[in-house]
């Protein structure tokens, strides 16, 4: 029989964001006056992430044998989370604003965390987090027909999109949408609309 001593080994490692002992790798994320630089261990991130495992590859070590890389597109409050994860495989979304993990979302697909892509997915889509899609609605559908890997919340989508067709084709969004977005909501087989009101609201 194998013991496995995971809660202790999580916390372990996620001391080490705390104090990083023997860092060999800086990461400023977000843009001023909003930044932050965290000082992380290549070889942690490197096993955890294949973004950063292809990011250590391309760059070079500095004068103090430290590699630095910036990351301006993705918040201090959302990294905050990303690394965490990475280090302790430990994620807490109860004080987070659904907003915040839309972006939590989007910053690990960019980072090919599929594990936390995932469950991001599941917890956005659960009944108590639901209404803030609905409300972000062509937001969220254009933003995961774009990403072609959130799978979870684009049937979510298409879902409602075939029982309240309205939702999507009378936001003040909608001229926003892709073509081939929209191509993909009229091929909907389920779609809950005539084929002449779909092309009304094309023309308007």
């Amino acid at each position: 029989m194998t013991t496995k001593f995971y809660d202790r080994l999580s916390n372990d490692l996620t001391q080490l964001l705390e104090n990083p002992i023997d860092y060999n790798v800086t990461i400023e994320v977000g843009e001023a006056p909003d930044n932050q630089i965290f000082e992380v261990h290549s070889y942690i991130l490197q096993s955890r992430c294949s973004y950063f495992k292809k990011k250590f590859n391309e760059t070079s070590f500095n004068e103090n044998n430290v590699k630095v890389l910036k990351m301006p597109n993705i918040s201090v409050k959302v990294f905050n989370v990303i690394i965490k994860y990475i280090y302790g495989g430990t994620i807490s979304l109860e004080k987070l604003e659904n907003s915040i993990i839309f972006d939590l979302l989007t910053s690990s697909h960019e980072l090919n965390l599929d594990e936390l892509v995932e469950h991001l997915q599941t917890h956005l889509v659960n009944t108590n987090n639901a209404s803030w899609l609905k409300l972000n609605f062509t937001q969220v559908y254009q933003t995961c027909y774009q990403t072609k890997n959130f799978d979870i919340i684009q049937n979510f989508c298409n879902n409602i999109i075939a029982k309240h067709p309205n939702t999507i084709f009378e936001s003040e969004n909608f001229i926003s949408l892709p073509e081939d977005a929209l191509i993909s909501i009229i091929k909907l087989d389920d779609l809950q609309l005539d084929e002449d009101k779909i092309w009304d609201y094309i023309i308007q």
